[in-house]
């Protein structure tokens, strides 16, 4: 069985849910607590035992580059002013991990994105990990890149949603796949639906920004017809993925948050600030003088 060596991460969207803020910045550079959103993405993927991380950019995006690359001036500046550790963690932001880096051709979603890492993924399974999704706790990319490893099927992260917002997530359609190693957290998927509304949708696990997939995917994805609003939908090539290959769900231990919505990025910040060792405790004592 092919080993998951390589992750895919999209980062060339226009980030118009935080405009203005994202106006001349990328929004994968907006800082939670003290780091870029896309850098959680990256430490999952490195503690995952990822080997490449392949990041899909676009016109704007050399703040993300600039972020993984070595800074040798700035960390002389601050070994020179008595801030060695502060220079060891800047220097080794650039050594977590090989970076790789495409550029995509034309404003679309991730899905795009996907498919414009095709030549530098090849012919090997691969992680795609949306970085606007933060999730906490054991890195959920290593269990599915477990899945993928002992079974060789496809396996997406699925969480438990509440029936009002389902329709935010794809949702699954699934039947419980017991497994020795992961019990009843696997599920063998029969369909997806992007959006349903709640009272249409197949069961209230929602897709999390979390996928292993075989190679075949891009074929999948480049024959898929754009759907409404002119978009590929990675839905859309999963449910074929399913239906041909096989695709598992797991349900993941852990907590998400979806940075990439203002509210969640707010409830990012505050509850990763509460598990600070720095100043968690201080924050806290903070937030409870905070007039409700």
């Amino acid at each position: 069985m092919q080993k998951v060596r390589k992750a895919v991460l999209p980062a060339a969207g226009l980030g118009t849910r935080f405009l203005p803020a994202t106006k001349a910045q990328p929004k994968e550079m907006l800082p939670v607590v003290d780091k870029p959103l896309i850098q959680y993405t990256v430490e999952e993927c490195v503690a995952s035992g990822i080997e490449n991380i392949i990041i899909v950019t676009g016109r704007g995006k050399n703040a993300i580059e600039d972020h993984f690359d070595s800074a040798p001036e700035l960390e002389r500046f601050l070994e020179e002013h008595g801030q060695p550790e502060r220079a060891e963690l800047v220097r080794q932001i650039s050594k977590m991990v090989h970076f790789s880096y495409t550029r995509q051709r034309a404003v679309g979603d991730d899905q795009v994105a996907v498919l414009a890492a095709r030549e530098l993924v090849g012919d090997e399974p691969f992680a795609v990990l949306l970085g606007d999704v933060i999730i906490n706790g054991r890195p959920v990319t290593r269990s599915l890149m477990d899945v993928y490893e002992e079974t060789g099927v496809g396996a997406i992260a699925v969480e438990a949603v509440h029936r009002d917002r389902l329709r935010l997530y794809g949702v699954v359609d699934t039947k419980p796949a017991p497994h020795q190693r992961w019990g009843d957290k696997l599920h063998r998927i029969h369909d997806l639906v992007e959006k349903p509304a709640p009272e249409e949708a197949p069961s209230n696990l929602g897709v999390t920004g979390r996928y292993v997939l075989p190679p075949v995917i891009f074929d999948y994805l480049a024959k898929t017809e754009p759907g409404s609003g002119g978009e590929i939908q990675l839905t859309d090539a999963l449910r074929h993925l399913a239906r041909a290959e096989g695709l598992y769900a797991y349900v993941f231990d852990g907590k998400s948050y979806d940075a990439g919505d203002k509210l969640g990025f707010l409830k990012a910040t505050v509850e990763l600030g509460l598990e600070n060792a720095e100043f968690g405790d201080e924050f806290r004592a903070y937030l409870k003088t905070v007039p409700l």
